[in-house]
């Protein structure tokens, strides 16, 4: 617990409390850290999405720390009773599983917070977006996470529309029952061969990593009929050939001729360079002659 001491005009504001952001495992209840075993231990309070799923994880740990909910159907009528709570102690927040604030309403929570003064300390821990994208070998430098895909088929492809020039990683949540539709509409935008990974059951003991096409994977998935939490990751799109302007084409054929190769053999080998086509390399140069 910390004491906090925030100042608004003339007038000391003393403040009590912090809200811990604290990931809890999504699969193996091995994968909670120490640090956040001691902060649901120390904390005054638990604001939990799902008590009873929360409650296996604090019973298995021998964790008596009061909870109460905090979800998408009770947030408004909790949220000044969890921000009172911040006044005279520590909060910490929990998701059924995962990070806290990822595609939940736990960011209202958190942001309330910080527009009240409160301190909020995120913990490092569990995530589903990590996990499967170092999971996936896809690009990892640079992605983008769209959370849960749209259930209408019009405002899915709209979606996907958007993300058709993306050149990082495109991740995203899905419902195994809605996966091979979006599959499908995959490879309908961007293209049958462009490359997928569906990550399902990340950490559980049937965890899966289907990598492969969009219209592979749809073809699998409709056989095998998915279950469980489903990851979905997109190969950014792939990079645009730049084509060379018809004056430096030109004149790499003709440094290319005179340094003694047929024009059939400078027009083969500038077309991979210049994005152009072989045939139109070669008409180049016999207009030259």
């Amino acid at each position: 617990m910390s004491d906090v001491v925030y100042q608004i005009g003339n007038e000391r504001i003393d403040r009590m409390g912090v809200l811990y952001v604290v990931p809890t495992p999504i699969g193996n209840l091995e994968d909670i850290t120490l640090r956040a075993l001691r902060i649901l231990r120390e904390s005054s309070l638990i604001a939990a999405e799902d008590t009873r799923t929360s409650r296996v994880l604090t019973r298995h740990f021998d964790i008596r720390t009061p909870m109460t909910s905090y979800h998408e159907h009770n947030k408004l009528s909790k949220l000044d009773q969890i921000l009172s709570a911040l006044a005279t102690g520590d909060v910490a927040l929990i998701s059924d599983a995962g990070t806290p604030g990822i595609s939940d309403p736990g960011s209202e929570l958190i942001r309330a917070a910080i527009a009240r003064g409160y301190d909020v300390v995120p913990l490092p821990g569990a995530s589903a977006i990590t996990a499967a994208l170092v999971g996936s070998g896809m690009v990892m430098d640079r992605f983008l996470f769209v959370g849960f895909l749209p259930r209408k088929a019009s405002a899915l492809k709209a979606l996907l529309g958007q993300l058709a020039s993306e050149p990082g990683t495109v991740i995203a949540y899905e419902s195994p029952y809605r996966l091979t539709d979006s599959l499908r509409a995959i490879g309908e935008v961007f293209g049958g061969e462009r490359a997928v990974c569906v990550a399902r059951e990340i950490s559980k003991k049937f965890e899966q990593f289907y990598r492969g096409s969009a219209q592979d994977a749809c073809d699998y998935f409709l056989r095998e009929n998915p279950r469980g939490e489903v990851t979905l990751l997109i190969a950014g799109a792939p990079p645009t050939e730049s084509r060379w302007p018809d004056e430096r084409v030109i004149l790499a054929l003709n440094e290319r001729i005179s340094a003694g190769e047929s024009l059939s053999a400078a027009a083969k080998a500038l077309a991979k360079e210049a994005g152009w086509s072989k045939s139109d390399v070669y008409q180049m140069g016999i207009k030259k002659d």
